[in-house]
């Protein structure tokens, strides 16, 4: 199965630095699409199915966490999940990004294997869900 990643990130390097990691994590890929803030990642997720998003917090227009807190509200969370990549380590903002669903918080600077292990992770714990989508 090909899997659909979303990368949020208002810095482009940054976004082409986790996709190559992603593409060096054996997973079979299908597409990969990047917003360069949460406002740009919603229309995404609007309009196209994604398995898995990656995201920063600190971006213009629509930050990390206004974005998680709309995808929640929306009920996206369930069903597709949220790894935050971030240099802001607090674990009052880590907490309130779990409150509404994030799966995992992975601090900058990551490995590739880092990545590879969150994939590997959240995709299985989707995979098996047996609650229906939505």
């Amino acid at each position: 199965m090909a899997y659909n990643i979303l990368i949020v990130d208002d810095s482009k390097i940054v976004r082409t630095v986790i996709e190559r990691a992603i593409h060096l994590s054996g997973v079979e890929i299908g597409k990969i699409l990047q917003a360069a803030n949460g406002q740009e990642a919603l229309d995404h997720l609007g309009s196209a199915w994604v398995d898995i998003v990656f995201a920063d917090i600190n971006m213009p227009v629509m930050d990390g966490v206004e974005m998680v807190e709309e995808m929640d509200r929306r009920g996206l969370v369930r069903d597709i999940p949220v790894v935050i990549v971030s240099t802001d380590r607090s674990e009052m903002r880590m907490q309130q990004l779990k409150a509404h669903g994030v799966k995992e918080y992975l601090n900058k600077p990551f490995t590739p294997e880092a990545i590879r292990d969150i994939l590997a992770t959240c995709l299985k714990e989707r995979d098996s869900d047996p609650s229906p989508p939505g």
